[in-house]
């Protein structure tokens, strides 16, 4: 399992100070393509100095840099043991630094990121006729020598691969985020045609091709096809492999690779009873790629149509109307203008001069209608006008408010005898409001541990539960409840 181990090698990529390793790093795979595979420290901080953001940058930060990417194992260090006059210089250790293979690698791949957009894929039919003609020299490779079967099975494989990979690359771009913003563009109408003519000749070539490739995979008989698979594995292990860790498992994963491939090539070309052939699905790919931009490009055009101002068509009109004679012309103008397709019916909330249903519109009389604009920041325009104190009718509201709170402290402060009120002595029918402040006296006392509270009049009161019963008469009925005691402590 140490190939699924983290590879240490990328680690410059999402370090805090990636800006500065991935710097670096590049100037290295620069050199590095120029031939020059060792470079010191003076050389990378004379290159480093070009770049404003470097301006403030040091040589000792230069040298933990490179200390850190000697760790990671992306630079090599080898001591260079020249212009060394003193034991002091030698301990210094001057290094100069060297990519190892993996960092090669990974700089490779960061580059082909950065241009992932930038390059452009084609749909070439070249593949198609590539691979047709190395197909037809299946049985002509069977007796040539390894050397020979392993060319053909490389450029056999890497057609297909180009093939496969150019056209998922230029497919793709029509379903990202960017593209289907495009396809619904005004600019996109300009080279429209050129897109579909350009689609339309890879369909007619794939068409031809497929077919052809599919007929001389059909004739291609099985034991033909081992015989030249173990052929290809024969040659891939004539080659040298030096990795001494691999040699136990290396033909196995040279077979499994070549058949895999194989499968892969035939599965693209050839259908089959539960699966369809993938050049099959490209088509309808294609298909939906062509109709979806045909289909924005008609939806741009309407919209186009339906932006285009009407307002000089309006003056037009308005002024034709004019110079008609009477109502009957202008009926027949009307109709000649916007036909019936175009009859919309109004419904207004206004009183009308008669309620026939056989009169119409132009024996009443003219309504005026103010319109408003259409804009968010639009206000009504509003009138000021005064408010009234209403003073007089505050102080009546009042003075009835508290005749009314001392009719009913009257009704309720009459069955007080001595500082004492006994329910149970009550034998008059009482109002709804004397049991409702009778109940919430009782439900106030209750809530606290000494029975007692103070009315909403200022006494203080508290209450003795007794174990009997009694009943209180209301004028809305009779209310069973146990009997409570009310002790006034003040007046």
């Amino acid at each position: 399992m140490r190939q699924l181990e983290t590879i240490r090698e990328t680690s410059y990529l999402t370090a805090v100070n990636a800006s500065q390793y991935r710097r670096i790093m590049r100037i290295f795979f620069r050199e590095y393509e120029r031939m020059r595979f060792q470079l010191d420290k003076d050389e990378v901080m004379s290159f480093l100095q070009e770049y404003p953001e470097f301006s403030g940058y040091s040589m000792d930060q230069l040298k933990q840099d490179l200390n850190a990417l000697v760790e990671w194992k992306n630079l090599t260090p080898i001591q260079n043991p020249k212009r060394v006059y003193t034991i002091a210089d030698y301990k210094n250790k001057q290094f100069r630094y060297s990519m190892s293979e993996y960092a090669v690698e990974v700089e490779r791949l960061t580059v082909r990121l950065e241009n992932l957009f930038i390059e452009s894929s084609s749909l070439s039919p070249s593949y198609f006729v590539r691979i047709e003609e190395a197909l037809s020299r299946v049985n002509e490779i069977q007796n040539e020598s390894l050397k020979n079967v392993n060319e053909w099975w490389y450029n056999l494989q890497e057609d297909f691969k180009r093939l496969n990979q150019n056209y998922q690359d230029y497919l793709r771009e029509f379903y990202s985020g960017k593209a289907d913003k495009l396809l619904k563009s005004m600019e996109f109408i300009l080279h429209k045609d050129r897109v579909i003519t350009y689609l339309q000749e890879f369909i007619r070539e794939l068409q031809s091709n497929a077919n052809k490739i599919e007929h001389q995979l059909n004739g291609i008989l099985e034991k033909d096809a081992e015989v030249i698979l173990e052929q290809v594995i024969k040659s891939e292990l004539e080659v040298p492999h030096p990795s001494s860790e691999m040699q136990h498992t290396l033909e196995s994963y040279i077979r499994e690779n070549v058949y895999g491939k194989w499968k892969a090539l035939t599965g693209w070309f050839v259908s089959t009873k539960n699966r369809p052939s993938e050049s099959t699905r490209v088509l309808d790919i294609t298909d939906e790629v062509i109709r979806k931009i045909i289909q924005n490009a008609a939806l741009i055009v309407q919209l186009q149509n339906w932006g285009i101002s009407r307002k000089s068509d309006y003056g037009q009109f308005i002024s034709m109307f004019l110079k008609c004679q009477d109502i009957y012309e202008a009926h027949k103008l009307s109709a000649h203008i916007y036909g019936i397709q175009y009859i919309r019916h109004y419904k207004v909330n206004t009183q009308r001069s008669t309620d026939s249903i056989n009169s119409s519109v132009y024996e009443e009389k003219p309504v005026e209608y103010e319109l408003t604009p259409r804009t968010r920041t639009y206000r009504a325009r509003i009138d000021k006008s005064g408010f009234d104190t209403k003073t007089m009718e505050k102080l009546a509201q009042r003075t009835m408010y508290l005749k009314q709170v001392e009719r009913e402290r009257k009704m309720v402060v009459k069955y007080i005898q001595g500082n004492q009120l006994d329910i149970s002595q009550i034998k008059e029918r009482v109002t709804v409001h004397t049991r409702e402040t009778l109940l919430r006296w009782i439900a106030i006392a209750n809530t606290t541990n000494s029975k007692s509270g103070r009315t909403e009049f200022g006494q203080a009161f508290t209450i003795i539960k007794k174990d009997e019963m009694c009943v209180l008469k209301c004028e809305d009925g009779d209310l069973q409840m146990p009997v409570y005691i009310f002790q006034f402590t003040e007046d």
